[in-house]
């Protein structure tokens, strides 16, 4: 197989933001009336669109968020971001060496990934191939979003590589038939991310950027 295309996530994977997203979003959730920790986030919703946390959630408790929910969130990260995001080390290098197209797959909102980029330095790289749940049907893990940057970017899923940091996104892109590698460099790894992520389907894994265009020669 000779890759086509590389599609990165946004969060986690490009920028650092994994524990500011899920701080941000624990303080919006419990001030709306649902108490919830950062670590509780990572665990249900890391990797899943803010609007597929807020479904699941508004079933469990069998009631509806007031509509400003998703705004006051996107504002809060906003603010967040300005002040502390930075990219994952070495992605600029990587990015570099690529040698072939790449693109943005994020859940986050188009909104979320452009000021996301632009904070770390990277918006010239990516844009306008930025890609969001909030474009096609279902998130993550499903394979919508992956088969629609495919689609936009006119290449076959089966000669695109993703990297993704969440297990939701392995899933997804797993499901679109393509390769995934699974990337455990970012601030909110532990020791058990790379297991979780193989567990999940991923391809490989590697915790440093340095190595991925070796590893996407390899394959």
């Amino acid at each position: 197989m000779t890759p086509e295309l590389v599609i990165f996530d946004c969060d986690g994977v490009l920028v650092d933001s994994e524990l500011i997203s899920c701080r941000v979003h624990a303080e919006t959730l419990t001030s709306y009336g649902y108490p919830i920790t950062p670590d509780q986030v990572a665990a249900r919703f890391l990797g899943r669109s803010g609007r597929e946390a807020r479904r699941e959630i508004e079933a469990e408790t069998g009631r509806r968020f007031a509509d400003d929910i998703e705004t006051n969130l996107l504002g809060a990260l906003l603010r967040a971001f300005a002040e502390t995001l930075q990219p994952i080390p070495f992605v600029t290098e990587a990015l570099d060496t690529l040698g072939r197209p790449f693109c943005v797959a994020s859940s986050g909102t188009l909104d979320r990934i452009q000021v996301a980029l632009t904070h770390a330095g990277l918006i010239g790289r990516f844009a306008p191939h930025l890609f969001s749940a909030e474009q096609v049907a279902h998130g993550k893990p499903a394979p919508d979003l992956f088969l629609f940057a495919a689609a936009q970017m006119r290449a076959a899923p089966e000669r695109c590589v993703v990297i993704e940091d969440s297990v939701p996104g392995v899933l997804g892109a797993k499901a679109a038939g393509m390769t995934v590698l699974g990337f455990h460099g970012g601030g909110h790894c532990t020791d058990a991310s790379a297991a979780a992520l193989t567990a999940a389907g991923a391809d490989r894994c590697f915790a440093d950027m340095r190595q991925l265009t070796t590893i996407i020669e390899e394959i």
